[in-house]
């Protein structure tokens, strides 16, 4: 007797028909539909910095990139619940926990990497090359150094 492989499925299919991958697709689509509804309150600036985590038994878990708007949104914190408990999803809300965890990647922190242009590299030699102070001069020249080569 051969193996045969089942058909593949589209995965919207096993999305809605898959018990353990329809209960996981069923809570990330409620964190988000939270996580909008908590965007909607937050000032601009901090919603890129906050991210619903968990939402039971009236205590709702808002994980915050960084101390600095953790503070500032404990600042906060009476307001964020009192507008929160306006939506039904939130009515039973009681408290708010803000808990700092640092993005796992970081972003542009990999290292300096400078990149010029051969005109941008010419340009910053000509500057160098009328300076008279020794330390600005090497400074602007070692900056030159860095022109990607034409190819």
């Amino acid at each position: 007797m051969a193996f045969r492989p089942l058909t593949a499925r589209a995965p919207a299919v096993l999305l809605r028909e898959a018990k353990p991958l329809k209960a996981i697709f069923g809570h990330a689509q409620r964190l988000g539909h939270l996580q909008r509804l908590v965007e909607s309150q937050l000032q601009p600036a901090a919603r890129e910095h906050c991210h619903v985590a968990s939402w039971r038994e009236g205590s709702l878990l808002l994980i915050v990139t960084d101390g600095h708007w953790a503070t500032r949104l404990r600042y906060q914190q009476k307001r964020l619940q009192r507008q929160l408990q306006l939506f039904d999803e939130f009515a039973s809300l009681t408290r708010i926990l803000f808990k700092v965890q640092p993005p796992t990647t970081q972003q542009g922190a990999a290292g300096h990497t400078i990149s010029l242009s051969t005109d941008a590299g010419a340009t910053i030699q000509a500057t160098a090359d009328g300076i008279t102070d020794p330390n600005l001069r090497a400074a602007l020249e070692r900056l030159a150094a860095h022109a990607k080569p034409k190819t």
